[in-house]
């Protein structure tokens, strides 16, 4: 949703920006380095872009090459701050709900204020169940999820997700972004819809040159028959709305809360009312949010569902891309190696001098 009301707001919040910018390139902020690479997924607006669903992705497209995946996460809206392992039975109010639904696709995830706290937790479980620290090929690959703004953790591949949608948008406050358009040229890969056709000729002729890999975007609905309520409390609820009727779903309530919206049994309730006063034989709504809902009791009869449609993304052309992941995961390893050797030497060598 845009705000051109707010527009005049927008300058301060560039200022803002650029004073984060230059504290990083100054130095004023640093940036930690955990002993393993790490592969940044992200993108510029506040929501809507899959990152959550192709992150897991990735990570099982990683898994399936031998690597060892581990999730990083902020766990947002969770109410502990401590650095911790997510457990696929808990709850998105311990864990957060996009870490929970990436835990319960079978990959471990790791939450913490500071990600790199994640990354340390991550690495100290790793090296405790055995694994070790090999010079000859990456053992151990943390995928940052929402990482292209959280800048203190360093990154060795930055994956940023767009679409025509986010290109064409403008600055927070009065639109979406989080960053201007001159900020792709940070990703070392640009994925974008299959879909948007013209988007890539758009983005070579702004001067961008890295991998453009393109992505297919996939809701999966239950199979139900006559008129459904929809909710979601998602950061795009339109886009969720759009895609189930292009599923065929015919939809007689739209319900949108806010983005990580905690329900309650008073939401439950009214949904229930507005979705049997409207004649709609099942609720529908995102894993995101059936995460939040959880264990809630809620009022409605047997014979209205609460179904859940799933989003998965799929990469095409994945041995090219996997290929270009792991020569870059090589050439990255390589250079923790020469950098842990080189600490090793100053750290024997009687004329160094340690800070």
């Amino acid at each position: 949703m845009k705000r051109p009301w707010l527009a005049p707001l927008v300058p301060l919040y560039a200022a803002g920006i650029a004073l984060r910018d230059l504290r990083l390139h100054r130095g004023w902020e640093p940036v930690r380095v955990p002993g393993y690479p790490v592969i940044s997924v992200g993108n510029l607006s506040t929501g809507g872009a899959g990152k959550t669903p192709f992150t897991v992705a990735l990570a099982h497209l990683l898994q399936a090459r031998g690597y060892r995946v581990n999730v990083l996460s902020r766990g947002y809206g969770r109410d502990s701050s401590q650095p911790m392992r997510v457990d696929p039975a808990g709850s998105a109010r311990h864990f957060g709900d996009e870490p929970l639904l990436i835990a319960r696709s079978e990959i471990p995830v790791y939450v913490a204020a500071q990600r790199y706290d994640a990354a340390i937790l991550a690495e100290r479980d790793f090296i405790a169940s055995g694994g070790t620290l090999s010079d000859e090929r990456v053992p151990l690959v943390h995928l940052l999820d929402d990482g292209f703004q959280h800048r203190q953790l360093h990154r060795d591949i930055e994956i940023l997700l767009l679409n025509r949608a986010d290109w064409q948008d403008s600055l927070l406050p009065a639109g979406n972004l989080r960053e201007p358009l001159r900020a792709a040229a940070r990703a070392h890969v640009i994925a974008i819809p299959t879909e948007d056709l013209g988007l890539e000729a758009e983005l070579r002729a702004r001067g961008l040159t890295c991998p453009i890999w393109r992505i297919r975007r996939r809701m999966e609905v239950p199979a139900v028959t006559g008129p459904v309520a929809a909710f979601c409390g998602i950061a795009r609820p339109a886009q969720f709305f759009a895609g189930l009727e292009a599923q065929g779903l015919k939809l007689v309530v739209r319900r949108a809360f806010p983005d990580h919206h905690r329900f309650t049994v008073a939401d439950l309730n009214k949904l229930a009312t507005e979705a049997f006063t409207a004649g709609a034989t099942a609720l529908v709504t995102t894993e995101k949010d059936a995460v939040r809902i959880g264990t809630l009791p809620h009022p409605l009869p047997h014979d209205m569902p609460l179904l859940t449609a799933t989003l998965t993304v799929q990469l095409e052309d994945k041995p090219a891309a996997l290929d270009w992941l792991e020569r870059r995961l090589a050439e990255s390893h390589l250079a923790q190696a020469h950098r842990r050797a080189t600490d090793r030497q100053a750290s024997h060598d009687p004329s160094s001098t340690r800070l």
